[in-house]
């Protein structure tokens, strides 16, 4: 299952949480495959910026690893 743009469109916080645990695209990257959940760091990026789709394992896989829950990723950003 995939969202799409418009639920991707609010996904807001990720590149602030990554940023706040002061993590590369890579590291994140990085640490989403030792979940067996493959996006290298150049989809983190399109992530980041919204051209680019997430699905549902990746989804649980980026909450995961940044430590917050999956409904966290849909509130506005975090400052």
């Amino acid at each position: 299952m995939s969202y799409d743009r418009t639920i991707l469109s609010r996904i807001h916080s990720i590149i602030i949480l990554r940023k706040q645990k002061k993590m590369s695209q890579q590291e994140l990257s990085d640490k989403l495959e030792t979940l067996a959940i493959y996006i290298c760091r150049g989809s983190i990026s399109q992530i980041e910026d919204k051209s680019r789709t997430v699905t549902d394992i990746e989804l649980y896989g980026l909450a995961k690893v940044l430590g917050v829950s999956i409904d966290s990723l849909f509130e506005y950003p975090i400052e």
